[in-house]
């Protein structure tokens, strides 16, 4: 085996290990907030949007999708989301 060889090797095995270790911390970190939850103490975050009042928005005010988002300053996107509960609710 050539030199080259041997050092790529060496290398592949430290990427196998650092991979591992990755893995590893990710499993813990998962049962950690597993356990938070059930606890109650990981609640995750406070939902910014407020759906009444994009409805309200949409239907009483007729306001675009666009205007919307710069009203509410979010994105037109997180809008989207929001109208094909409205519409059905209609």
């Amino acid at each position: 085996m050539s030199g080259q060889t041997v050092r790529k090797a060496s290398l592949d095995m430290l990427g196998v290990f650092a991979e591992f270790e990755t893995n590893l911390r990710r499993e813990r970190q998962m049962e950690g907030i597993a356990a938070a939850k059930q606890r109650g103490v990981y609640t995750g975050r406070k939902p910014r949007i407020d759906p009444e009042e994009v409805r309200r928005l949409h239907l009483d005010e007729r306001l675009s999708p666009s205007a919307i988002a710069k009203r509410l300053g979010i994105t037109r996107s997180s809008v989207y989301r929001f109208l094909p509960s409205i519409e059905v609710t209609e």
